[in-house]
């Protein structure tokens, strides 16, 4: 048996991607045939972060999209590499910097502070200021783990590695190997993560309910948003208050709110939800997909854009907020790219089958699942893998980023049998297919997991890999590493460890259920106490000002159909998207398998924020007619007959609290206007201006 990571060349139609943007319009290149993972002899690694950062200096626009160059002029990256069917791949780039349009009224003679001045004045201030019952284990994991052998037919855990090197020597814990990180602590490793560190709020018990910790929990950091319990809940349970969101959890009350929202089959669809029938391709199976390729393509339809399309419409309008949340934090922790090759026909089927029908249930599940879905075995070659030319790129993966984690204990040598084990799996004819004939038989030990592995029969040889799936997902290492991710996710860049303590232990005691760690973390004091430790992504602003602008998804009356092919409300969601690229984030968008970092310093760019406030902009003037908007003289609806009761009053519609003096005077600056200034509910022509430069502040780009 060769003990190689090298793929045979050869073409096929069922074949994995480099998770690159599609190389032509019509997203339907054939597949061509793979390569090796990398030259010769070489064994890429993790090497540190890209050449160029340093401490305290985050990178601009988003996650670094370039990587340094290594001695042999590879390009190095950040995070996992591995085999696409034109070799080893670099992200796309990104788009140039946008700088600073639209903002250009610095030289009015007439007003006393420019526009573009009081907007970077207001918004840059965010980053200052940022810096249940127990469920037993289900039957189905519970069956995975009750498995047996006879004696062996080979043993890969004695097996010698043969190519290891000076950088990755086989068998040793590649944590102490590479000068990798997880990526988020590589990012709060700067000066600006050590600011947010000091303001985290530490210790931390668990109460018997949300309201109760809510109730009970004092605020103490320093924040400009207000400690507003039922404030706090909307903007972290959910992708952006609304007034309607804030009346519904004070009228219903906080517990009552949360059982609802996770139970998201019993809330209705919303209107926009209905709508998703405007998208086609999202009705469609895999085996569909592939049998209508031609038509769709001349049709121009694109199904993985249709998936981020509804994605995104379900993000804004949505009533099943916490569950869509989930949806998007699975999506980066188990990450697999909407635009990989392969992904028009696959991607939204992993959506469906595997991260929604999931995301509030059981994670051991959902990563067995993954494990079985021809999203994943393309996307990480698993499917070129077999006995005598083994592919560990899924293996890795499976225990670097989707259990485990990078210093959850294993080795090498772990990473090598993990990859024997797993052949045989692949894809053929769109569908989930073992081929025994590429199975590896033999006895491995990964972790703690041993099993003899030893059956010929395919059914008994692939509930063996099934089994080793399950027991990552119920591994105390996994429990750590999902609970520090979803701290990091609801409470701070830099979550308490006596909260992640907590949720790992939950975790555990629930077999890896997801509903119990939620109710963990929002009965607990360090979630109620972290008010203003988080800051939006990209992604997350935007979808934001939509929910907070009251954007409607029916089409307004100045809509004009020019695309015969798409309705109003399928443009107006490609138009989104479009504007979640240039600014670096939209869902299911990262190439590479890690998923886009969740720590405020990976995203900050004055770029990428005034490209943000341009949009809000777009959004107040109603310039996106394919949907319905409220008129700006209109979001208040008995304006106050002064400037600075209006300014008051408009905050508290778009960002639910009163600004700070020093932030009234900015945005009344914006106007040109003093407090006591008589004004129309148009503020004399400025309250767009005024608007916009509301949702610059802090109190809209905290959550």
């Amino acid at each position: 048996m060769a003990d190689q990571n090298v793929p045979p060349r050869r073409p096929r139609d069922d074949h994995g991607g480099d998770g690159r943007q599609h190389p032509s319009p019509d997203a339907y290149r054939e597949h061509g045939p793979s390569t090796a993972y990398g030259p010769t002899g070489h064994q890429p690694g993790h090497p540190p972060y890209p050449t160029g950062h340093q401490p305290g200096h985050p990178p601009a626009a988003g996650p670094q999209p370039a990587y340094p160059m290594t001695a042999g002029h590879e390009p190095a990256r950040r995070g996992p590499r591995w085999v696409g069917p034109d070799g080893l791949g670099d992200r796309p780039a990104r788009p140039a910097d946008p700088g600073l349009p639209n903002l250009d009224d610095d030289g009015d003679p007439g007003r006393r502070v420019g526009r573009r001045r009081a907007l970077a004045a207001i918004g840059g201030t965010a980053a200052v200021v940022a810096g249940g019952a127990a469920l037993a284990m289900t039957p189905q994991v519970r069956g995975l783990l009750d498995l047996g052998g006879d004696a062996p037919v080979g043993d890969a855990t004695g097996t010698t590695v043969t190519d290891g090197s000076s950088v990755r020597p086989g068998g040793q814990q590649p944590s102490t190997v590479r000068t990798y990180t997880e990526q988020n602590e590589s990012y709060m490793g700067s000066r600006a993560g050590a600011v947010l560190k000091r303001n985290t709020p530490t210790g931390g018990r668990t109460f018997s309910g949300p309201a109760a910790a809510a109730e009970a929990t004092e605020v103490t950091v320093e924040t400009v948003l207000a400690k507003d319990p039922v404030r706090h809940l909307a903007s972290r349970a959910t992708f952006g208050a609304t007034p309607k969101l804030l009346a519904d959890i004070r009228r219903m009350g906080i517990d009552a709110w949360v059982r609802q929202q996770l139970e998201p089959e019993k809330i209705a669809p919303s209107a926009a939800e209905l709508k998703l029938s405007e998208l086609p391709t999202l009705k469609l199976s895999p085996q569909q997909l592939r049998d209508q390729r031609d038509t769709l393509n001349e049709r121009g339809a694109q199904p993985e854009r249709e998936l981020v399309d509804a994605t995104i419409a379900r993000q804004v309008w949505s009533e099943r907020q916490l569950f869509e949340v989930m949806v998007d934090f699975w999506n980066d922790f188990l990450h697999v790219a909407a635009d990989f090759d392969g992904g028009e026909v696959y991607r939204a089927s992993f959506d469906a089958d595997v991260v929604r029908r999931h995301a509030l249930g059981s994670y051991p599940e959902m990563l067995v699942a993954a494990n079985k879905h021809p999203a994943l075995l393309l996307y990480l070659n698993q499917n070129d893998s077999r006995a005598d030319a083994v592919n560990e790129n899924l293996a890795r993966e499976n225990l670097e980023l989707y259990s485990v984690g990078v210093d959850g204990g294993y080795t090498e040598k772990d990473v090598r049998q993990a990859a024997l084990l797993q052949t045989g799996r692949g894809v053929n004819d769109g569908k989930y297919v073992f081929r025994p004939e590429r199975h590896y038989l033999g006895k491995v030990k990964i972790l703690g997991f041993t099993h003899a592995n030893n059956s010929d029969d395919p059914l008994k040889a692939d509930a063996a890999i099934d089994a080793y799936i399950a027991y990552l997902g119920l591994h105390p290492s996994t429990a750590r590493y999902v609970a520090q991710s979803l701290a990091t996710r609801f409470v701070s860049d830099t979550p308490p460890k006596s909260l992640v303590d907590r949720l790992a232990k939950t975790y555990a005691a629930n077999k890896g259920m997801i509903k119990p760690m939620l109710m963990t973390l929002l009965s607990s004091s360090e979630f109620w106490a972290s008010v203003g430790q988080k800051v939006r992504r990209p992604m997350e602003y935007l979808v934001a000002t939509y929910r907070a602008l009251g954007v409607s998804p029916q089409a307004s009356p100045a809509f004009r159909q020019g695309d015969n092919r798409r309705t109003a409300f399928a443009q107006g969601l490609r138009q989104v998207q479009d504007k979640m690229r240039e600014l670096g984030q939209y869902p299911m968008g990262q190439p590479t398998p890690d998923g886009y970092p969740d720590v405020y310093v990976a995203w900050t760019s004055a770029g990428t924020m005034v490209n943000g406030w341009n949009e809000a902009g777009e959004l107040i003037g109603g310039r996106r007619t394919q949907f319905t908007y409220t008129p700006p003289e209109k979001l208040v609806a008995k304006p106050p007959a002064t400037a600075g009761a209006y300014v008051d009053a408009l905050a508290q519609r778009l960002v639910h609290q009163k600004l700070s003096a020093r932030e009234r005077e900015l945005i009344l600056d914006v106007a040109g206007v003093s407090a006591g200034t008589r004004v129309d509910a148009t503020f004399g022509g400025a309250v767009a201006a005024v608007a916009r430069t509301i949702l610059a502040s802090p109190q809209h780009h905290l959550r």
